[in-house]
């Protein structure tokens, strides 16, 4: 009985309310706990007394260039953003301070790289965008592996949207520092460039570009947390990609190529047409501008000379350079390694040099292979909306396509355009080039919408243009590598079929259609398939330097095939360089175009088919062409004296070769007598006035046209009399009448 009274009294204690006494105040629980502290001092910086005292500078919130360092590494996401825009407004107030904390400033801002913040990457992109201009390059080069090694760290990470800023942030030192992102980007070693292009290639899931064979085994992937990339973030990849091969890619092309100035007119598709790689930089080097570019001088490539009377070893001797004190172990000795003569252990010549060009093209192919079916799987997936006819074609695919056409340029115009390599361009890749090429073919030439045209959207209608211009340019690699009609017949087999070996490139109808492209566009029609008619606009600089790769293979291509086409594609490029102005900045680049070409029948060393005849329609038209010229440099004066240049070298090359239009004593004559004025001006009613000679400044340029004017004249008779006297009046006041003598003498 007394056991349930308790239970009954302990129930009841549950829910009874405890009764305070008076002045106890309520009670704590029993499972309360305590969070009172107690401390000596607070340490609150941002309202020291000491902070007013000192000279360093702040920003307005009063934060120094510390606190900013030390509040990038802050947990809360707001005051890691805050230091970020503290740091370009305490920059942009105190300039000085770059100079003197830009090792702490990179040290500290690279760990933010990898922020899971989306807000504070934003910042921090934005922040060196601002930065990297303002800092000299020989002061940023020594921080450059720091902001490679987070970078590419942020290219592996497992969130998606991180490696995509790390692009973003790839694209902005490609921008200030590219020689540093794209080092070692072809060798398998520890080059900066190798990782990033690992981490492209990752982000995109195509596979790797280091293997053992370019052209064997199955595609291995880069990454097992593969994602779906948006239109948007794929857009972002390729472009950077798409940047990083140019910007790799143009080092080997500079280096192929005998001038290294961008504005200069290509020439390297020339190069393959001539006996030797000596014989086409000498071809080369005719018509290139020198006197009128004051960085260029006389230089000569060194080369390494030996005795040809000692012995000369190849090898590896470089324990012969150690200290004779050394001690070697035999495993030292076993890890030497001896290169066999003539190749190397990839199987390239023993040069250094041949051995770097090798593994480029080695690596090319792999990397062009890797990205095959990510260029043919875009192109399929944003083809039906761009080249739709009754709508707008979508920003994002546009770029898209005209992103991948610009690497599939850079790709294949690496293995297939270069002539100085030894390595045959594998039928794989040829294949893989045609196979692109097909699926961009049943939209060439690519033309927008009639409601594109009617709003005369000029973005739209470039970029249409720029695809078209690539393809072109993609169609003309395809024909310079297709096998000649000798090289069929003898490839044929017995039965009289084709080997299976022998590739079919590029279809008759593709050829026509870009034939016809070309055509159209120097003679300012619009393209086949347009809607309506737009107006004619001119060629611009870039625009033509790309089309003459273009125009060459056409005209090899119908030479070989003993088609019409090549002297109707001929006369439409002679009748645009005629129609082209004089102040035109494509001028010099269709006088250095044609003038090569005439060139091309009087060096020796020529192995192509062109051969012009002179009684051919395309012969008359260049023979107005030539009689153009001196107008042309009439018209020049003092401006643009490159153009000026090119057209006197030329015609004192055709002289010096004896050539046989300026051997035939009428067109000889007409030229003399155009070029009178250029001298001296005969007026009606003012008499004898200067002609642009006196216009020029005292360089060579005015030697090497008193150079001509003494090649036009080995005679005093008939028409040379009107342009010896023409000089003679012209260097009288130049300054130049000895030089004139002296020549005349000779």
């Amino acid at each position: 009985m007394p056991k349930s009274t308790k239970k009954k009294k302990d129930k009841a204690a549950d829910f009874s309310k405890a009764k305070l006494k008076l002045g106890k105040g309520k009670q704590l629980a029993n499972n309360a706990v305590d969070t009172s502290f107690k401390a000596r001092s607070i340490a609150l910086p941002s309202q020291s007394i000491a902070q007013g005292s000192s000279n360093a500078p702040t920003t307005k919130r009063r934060l120094t260039f510390e606190n900013l360092i030390s509040y990038l590494k802050h947990y809360n996401v707001s005051t890691r953003k805050d230091a970020i825009f503290g740091l370009r407004e305490l920059l942009e107030e105190n300039p000085h301070l770059l100079a003197d904390h830009l090792t702490a400033l990179v040290n500290g801002t690279v760990r933010v790289i990898g922020d899971e913040d989306a807000s504070v990457r934003k910042a921090l992109l934005g922040f060196f965008g601002w930065l990297l201009p303002r800092v000299p390059q020989s002061d940023l080069h020594p921080h450059a592996p720091i902001l490679l090694l987070f970078t590419t760290s942020a290219l592996t990470h497992i969130f998606p949207e991180i490696r995509i800023d790390a692009i973003r942030f790839l694209d902005i030192f490609l921008e200030h520092i590219p020689e540093i992102v794209i080092e070692g980007w072809a060798r398998d070693n520890s080059g900066h460039g190798r990782r990033v292009l690992q981490g492209y290639l990752g982000v995109l899931s195509a596979g790797t570009a280091y293997g053992h064979d370019g052209d064997s085994g199955p595609v291995k992937a880069t990454s097992t947390a593969s994602v779906i990339l948006s239109p948007g973030s794929k857009l972002v990849v390729l472009k950077s990609l798409a940047t990083f091969l140019n910007r790799a890619l143009a080092v080997k092309k500079q280096a192929s190529q005998s001038s290294s100035s961008s504005s200069s007119t290509p020439t390297r598709f020339f190069a393959s047409s001539f006996s030797s790689q000596s014989a086409f930089e000498t071809f080369d080097s005719l018509l290139r501008p020198t006197l009128t570019d004051p960085t260029k001088t006389a230089t000569r490539q060194w080369a390494e000379e030996t005795d040809p009377t000692e012995d000369d070893f190849v090898g590896a001797f470089t324990l012969a350079s150690s200290h004779i004190g050394d001690s070697w172990s035999l495993q030292d000795l076993t890890n030497v390694e001896l290169p066999i003569l003539g190749k190397d252990v990839d199987g390239g010549q023993s040069s250094t040099g041949v051995n770097a060009e090798y593994t480029h093209v080695l690596v090319s192919k792999h990397l062009t292979k890797m990205l095959h079916a990510t260029l043919v799987s875009t192109l399929l997936d944003c083809a039906p909306a761009v080249f739709s006819p009754s709508s707008s074609p979508p920003e994002t695919e546009l770029n898209m396509i005209l992103t991948i056409s610009d690497i599939a340029r850079s790709l294949y115009g690496a293995l297939l355009q270069d002539a100085s390599t030894n390595v045959t361009p594998s039928y794989q890749v040829i294949e893989d080039l045609s196979s692109f090429l097909g699926h961009m073919s049943p939209y060439f030439p690519f033309v927008p919408s009639g409601s594109i045209l009617a709003k005369r959207d000029i973005k739209i209608e470039q970029a249409f243009q720029d695809l078209n211009i690539t393809y072109c340019e993609l169609t003309s690699l395809l024909l310079l590598v297709s096998p000649t009609p000798e090289h069929v017949s003898t490839s044929r087999s017995s039965n009289g079929k084709r080997p299976a070996s022998t590739p079919t490139h590029l279809t008759s109808l593709q050829v026509d259609r870009v034939h016809d492209y070309v055509v159209r566009l120097l003679r300012g029609e619009p393209p086949s398939g347009s809607v309506q008619a737009t107006l004619p606009r001119p060629i611009a600089p870039s625009v033509y330097s790309a089309l003459l790769p273009t125009i060459w293979a056409l005209i090899n291509h119908a030479a070989l095939e003993r088609s019409q086409d090549s002297e109707s594609l001929l006369v439409a490029v002679i009748e645009h360089a005629i129609k082209v102005s004089s102040t035109s900045a494509v001028k010099i680049h269709t006088l250095d175009f044609l003038g090569r070409l005439i060139l091309l029948n009087t060096t020796p060393e020529y192995r192509g088919p062109i051969r012009i005849e002179w009684d051919s329609e395309e012969g008359h038209k260049l023979s107005e062409w030539l009689l153009h010229l001196p107008k042309t440099v009439w018209e020049l004066g003092s401006n643009n004296q490159a153009s000026t240049e090119v057209i006197f070298r030329l015609l004192l090359r055709l002289r010096q070769r004896k050539f046989s239009l300026l051997c035939n004593e009428q067109t000889l004559g007409a030229i003399r007598s155009r070029l009178a004025p250029y001298f001296v001006i005969n007026h009606p009613s003012r008499g004898k006035l200067p002609g642009p000679f006196a216009k020029l400044p005292p360089s060579p340029l005015r030697r090497l046209a008193l150079d001509v004017g003494a090649s036009l004249c080995p005679t005093s008779d008939g028409d040379a009399a009107d342009l010896i006297a023409a000089i003679h009046e012209a260097v009288r006041d130049a300054g130049e009448g000895d030089y004139w003598v002296s020549v005349m003498r000779d």
